[in-house]
């Protein structure tokens, strides 16, 4: 490698770590988790669990921005009975929940410019993640108990300082997966009625508060909000 080549790319590497450095966010946030299955057919505050979320952001442009995010907390639920064959049934379970996922935001005020400060954005995010599940007997001849997951959802930020925002979120997770509740298809014969519908996916909730820390460290950012 010639000198004109490796100075070349010594200024791009320090070009690209300081444009980095000035867009690295990072948080944390806490919510809940809830669900919705063959045992809870629609949302249901009253099975909210306690959860948390770790975070980091990369933000693209003024208005996209790339985000990874680790989740955990607990999921369960108690039969709502919608038919003498749920409430035969009467089940009920809790189980743990860790889920990672990479994705997408797009925000849809152009809240970065400091030409024209706003304080606060509506946005919307999407991507895709696994979570896996413990806290029952796992069937493994019928399911694992890691599964993909396509998180999507929106929420509101509000800046505090150039260096500190808060939000509120509200996602879902679409699953492929039918067991999150431990229960699917099963023989009706047996008459023991621990089987629901393997034709309707579960999903679960995050709902939460987050707190995020901006890294500017090459240059010093204006302050727009004096």
């Amino acid at each position: 490698m010639t000198v004109n080549r490796s100075l070349f790319f010594i200024t791009f590497l320090l070009g690209s770590l300081s444009a980095f450095s000035q867009r690295s966010e990072i948080g944390f946030g806490l919510g809940t988790f809830n669900y919705t299955g063959d045992l809870v057919r629609t949302y249901n505050i009253r099975n909210s669990k306690l959860a948390g979320t770790v975070y980091y952001r990369s933000n693209i442009s003024k208005v996209v921005s790339f985000r990874a995010t680790i989740t955990a907390g607990q999921v369960g639920a108690k039969e709502v009975p919608v038919d003498a064959f749920a409430s035969a049934r009467n089940a009920s379970f809790n189980t743990f929940l860790f889920e990672t996922s990479i994705g997408f935001e797009y925000h849809f005020l152009n809240w970065r410019d400091i030409k024209t400060p706003m304080r606060y954005t509506p946005y919307l995010f999407a991507g895709f993640g696994l979570f896996g599940i413990s806290g029952y007997d796992v069937k493994p001849e019928e399911y694992s108990n890691v599964q993909g997951t396509l998180p999507f959802g929106g929420g509101f930020k509000y800046i505090v300082n150039p260096k500190f925002y808060v939000a509120l979120e509200v996602g879902i997770r679409k699953t492929f997966f039918d067991y999150l509740d431990n229960l699917s298809d099963g023989d009706p014969v047996q008459k023991n009625y621990q089987y629901g519908n393997p034709n309707d996916f579960d999903n679960y909730f995050f709902v939460g508060i987050t707190l995020t820390r901006t890294f500017y460290d090459i240059p010093c950012p204006k302050n727009p909000y004096k």
